[in-house]
C-alpha cells in the first residue's frame, strides 16, 4: 500500500513539470484523495489488526475450551461406560434375583414365621420376667425399709439399755464395793449380787441390806415395763448339808431366785410376766471354786435384764 502511494507521488511530481495547470490541480485533487483514502485504509488496517488480535484472542480461548470441553466429555464418556455397565450388572442381578425370588421368599417365608414366633415367645418371656423383677425390686425395697426400721429399733434398744444400766448403777451406787456389780454385755444388762449382800449361809430369806438393794433395783425396773427379767440364783460347789424342805444346791438357787421374784413384785408397777426365775445351782461359776474368794463369787444373783424383741421379731419374721 505504501509502496502504491509513494509511486502515485513520483507520477504526481512528474507530472507536474510536464503538464498543465489544469492538469497539475486535478494530479493535487487526486492526491489529497489519495492520501485521505490512505489514512482510512490505514486506519481501517489497524483496526482490521486490533480486531484480528482479538479474534485470535478468543480463538485461542475458543480452543482451551474446546479441549476442556472434550477432556470434561471424555471423562463423562467414561463414566457413562462404567455406569452402563454397572447398570447391565444390576440389571443381570436383578433378573437373576427376580427368577429365583419366588423361591427364596417361600423359604424366608416360613423361617421368618419360626423366627417370628420365637421372638413373641421370648417377648412373653422377657414380660414375665421384667413383671418378676419389679416385685423383686419393690420386695428388695420394702425389706430395705424394714431393715432401715430393725437397725433403728436395735438402736434404741441398744440406747435404751445403756440408759437402763445408767439409771441402775445409780440406783445401785450405796451397795458397789459390796458384791454387787453392774455391766452391759451383748445388749443385756448384768446385775449380780453376791450372796454375802443378800442371803445368810443355806438361808434364801433376804437379808436387811439386801432388801433394800433389790427395792432399789424394782424402782428402776417399775420404771421399764418393756423389760424382760431374767433372775438366776447360783452357788459354789460344796453340797448343801441342811435339812428340811431343800434337796440341794440347785433347790437352794431356785429358792433364792424365787425369792428375789417376790420381793421385785412388792413394787406395785412391775408385771409378774416380765420376770422368770431360774435355779443354776454350782454349774455356772464365774470363778475358780479351788479358793475361798472363788466360791465367793459363785454365790451369787444375777438378774438379766433384756429387751423385749416383740417388734424386732416381727420385723425379722417380714424380712
Amino acid at each position: 500500500m505504501i509502496k502504491r502511494i509513494a509511486i502515485l507521488i513520483f507520477i504526481a511530481a512528474f507530472a507536474t513539470s510536464c503538464v498543465s495547470s489544469k492538469v497539475h490541480k486535478e494530479l493535487e485533487g487526486k492526491y489529497a484523495r489519495l492520501k485521505r483514502d490512505n489514512r482510512k485504509l490505514k486506519d481501517t488496517y489497524n483496526a482490521l489488526k486490533r480486531t484480528s488480535e482479538a479474534d485470535k484472542l478468543a480463538m485461542d480461548q475458543l480452543n482451551d475450551a474446546y479441549e476442556k470441553t472434550r477432556t470434561e466429555r471424555d471423562e463423562l464418556k467414561s463414566k457413562y461406560e462404567a455406569l452402563s455397565s454397572n447398570y447391565e450388572n444390576l440389571k443381570n442381578s436383578y433378573d437373576a434375583l427376580g427368577k429365583n425370588s419366588a423361591e427364596a421368599i417361600n423359604a424366608n417365608s416360613k423361617r421368618n414365621r419360626e423366627l417370628l414366633a420365637q421372638l413373641e415367645e421370648k417377648e412373653r418371656t422377657l414380660a414375665a420376667e421384667r413383671n418378676r423383677l419389679e416385685k423383686l425390686q419393690r420386695d428388695l425395697e420394702s425389706r430395705s425399709k424394714r431393715v432401715d426400721e430393725l437397725e433403728g429399733l436395735i438402736a434404741a434398744k441398744d440406747a435404751k439399755m445403756q440408759a437402763l444400766k445408767s439409771a441402775i448403777s445409780k440406783a445401785l451406787r450405796n451397795f458397789e464395793g459390796k458384791g454387787l456389780t453392774v455391766e452391759e454385755r451383748n445388749g443385756k444388762v448384768y446385775i449380780s449380787m453376791e450372796n454375802k449382800l443378800l442371803f445368810d449361809s443355806g438361808s434364801w430369806a433376804v437379808g436387811t441390806q439386801g432388801r433394800q438393794a433389790v427395792k432399789q433395783l424394782a424402782s428402776v425396773l417399775g420404771e421399764n415395763l418393756d423389760i424382760a427379767v431374767l433372775i438366776e440364783g447360783h452357788t459354789d460347789n460344796v453340797p448343801y448339808t441342811g435339812n428340811g424342805q431343800l434337796k440341794g444346791n440347785w433347790d437352794l438357787s431356785t429358792k433364792r431366785a424365787t425369792a428375789i421374784v417376790n420381793l421385785l413384785l412388792e413394787n406395785q408397777q412391775i408385771e409378774a410376766e416380765n420376770l422368770t426365775a431360774a435355779g443354776r445351782g454350782e454349774h455356772s461359776p464365774v470363778a475358780s471354786n479351788e479358793t475361798s474368794a472363788g466360791k465367793a463369787k459363785n454365790r451369787r444373783i444375777e438378774v438379766i435384764l433384756t429387751p423385749k424383741l416383740d417388734e424386732i421379731t416381727k420385723l425379722l419374721n417380714d424380712i
